[in-house]
């Protein structure tokens, strides 16, 4: 079968569970501040429900501190304003100059781009000194982001992963976001003889390789393109460019779906179509034909959408990956609810969480953008409801964490099921019960975009105000 849509949900019936996870929420992030401020690493996942730093990168400090900011801005309590606020100003600047990573949109954008945000929504009050902080940090993370270059043969280019010039990762669309934030400050990067480079042309170089590279389309590119199926990690040749196969890194095999990469392209690809939507006639203009690049954009958002729907669960979590050798033992497990307590394979939630906010985002651009799709197969009502289903599943039983001594949000969420990063606990063979910091960012960000939509709030976007 496949995810279960229910055509009848509206944002406003999930106010009441949204309200309930915010009053959890809040309890944890001051758990987390009480406990993980001095410890060395930035908290990464739980183990019997207390978070746990883990070395590999430092990539999660932004999902913490930019989680109080997002309570503050569900719900106006303040003390999680002083605490996004004040750890950003204090332990975010070596995220601004970090050359090692491709981690900038989710380290940075979380926090000063949030504050920024709010700042420009009248959320907090307006300070021009403050501001230009966080726009000069926004300017700084974009820059440095763009550094990390490779020319592909066919002339188009990509932001490398942390593995070295030869690997595109597909999570690293969500770190476009801040390449962006800083063309829009009006920032560019300088580079050698002091040659200017445009940080929006490499926005879209990178848009298109990853669509052309990363994302499948049932076109014969090799035995196992099964439309909307998505790489973890595409690998070049950095000497020429040339594209040479594909890879992963915490997936099951470069030739099946690792359901979190597969996140990362839905909902990376539904925002920055919303942000070509708002671009100015000179940046449309700067990057020639915008309604080929849209084109490109809405196949690989669709077509990876569409993957989703089809091979998740009824309930819209998906196991960790669409391949895992024990989903044999499961029998016709896309047939019913994803189970997070089988003896075979885990689930994972954080998966979830970012897919449900790519799939409202498509929807509701399909829906203005594109009305004479109507209620088609690739539809803008059919991804927006797809997205409130994936949604209340996760504010519910078993997902959502209600135990006040357990500092994660939302449960069942999988790091690197192939290194056995993830605690199992006694009694059973396959992680769960845990969380991560992406997961938990993930829920609260999709929760306050639906509780703007539902109470006719301003439009959430990370380069908001919308003009």
């Amino acid at each position: 079968m496949m995810l279960a849509i229910d055509e009848s949900l509206r944002p406003e019936d999930l106010l009441e569970p949204i309200r309930r996870m915010w009053e959890v929420s809040g309890e944890k992030i001051l758990s987390i501040e009480a406990t993980c401020r001095n410890r060395a690493g930035a908290p990464v996942f739980t183990v019997r429900g207390q978070y746990q730093a883990q070395g590999w990168t430092e990539w999660t400090e932004g999902f913490r501190f930019g989680s109080a900011l997002l309570q503050f801005d569900a719900t106006g309590d303040e003390q999680f304003l002083e605490i996004g606020r004040t750890a950003t100003i204090e332990r975010m600047a070596p995220h601004l100059t970090h050359t090692g990573v491709h981690d900038h949109g989710f380290n940075n954008v979380s926090t000063y781009g949030n504050l920024r945000r709010l700042m420009r929504e009248d959320r907090i009050p307006h300070d021009w000194r403050e501001l230009e902080l966080y726009e000069l940090a926004l300017k700084v993370s974009g820059a440095v982001q763009a550094t990390r270059w490779t020319v592909t043969a066919d002339g188009d280019g990509f932001i490398y992963s942390f593995n070295g010039p030869h690997s595109l990762f597909s999570d690293t669309i969500r770190s476009l976001r801040s390449l962006v934030l800083a063309h829009r400050l009006g920032h560019r990067l300088i580079g050698e003889n002091d040659a200017p480079i445009s940080l929006l042309d490499r926005w879209a170089q990178h848009l298109r390789t990853t669509a052309r590279y990363n994302v499948y389309y049932g076109e014969g590119r090799d035995a196992y393109d099964v439309p909307g199926r998505v790489a973890h990690e595409s690998l070049f040749n950095p000497n020429n460019g040339q594209y040479r196969c594909p890879s992963t890194q915490q997936g099951f095999s470069p030739f099946s779906t690792w359901t979190r990469g597969l996140a990362w392209i839905m909902l990376g690809f539904a925002e920055e179509l919303e942000f070509l939507a708002d671009l100015n006639e000179t940046d449309q203009d700067q990057l020639g034909d915008r309604s080929e690049l849209e084109a490109i954009m809405l196949q690989a958002a669709t077509a990876t959408c569409d993957f989703y729907i089809r091979n998740t669960p009824t309930d819209g979590v998906p196991y960790w990956d669409t391949a895992a050798p024990g989903l044999v033992q499961l029998g016709d497990y896309l047939n019913r609810p994803a189970d997070p307590f089988n003896d075979f394979e885990p689930v994972d939630s954080s998966a979830a969480a970012i897919a449900a906010q790519g799939l409202l985002r498509l929807g509701r651009y399909l829906s203005a953008r594109h009305p004479d799709r109507g209620n088609s197969e690739t539809g803008g009502r059919r991804y927006w409801q797809a997205g409130l289903t994936v949604l209340r599943t996760l504010l519910g039983d078993p997902y959502l964490s209600t135990d006040s001594q357990h500092q994660g949000l939302l449960l069942h969420a999988i790091y690197h099921r192939p290194r056995g990063w993830d605690y199992v606990p006694e009694g059973s063979r396959i992680p769960r019960g845990e969380a991560c910091l992406w997961g938990d960012y993930h829920l609260r960000e999709v929760a306050l975009y639906v509780q703007r939509v539902a109470r006719n709030e301003a439009y959430y976007t990370f380069y908001g105000p919308v003009s």
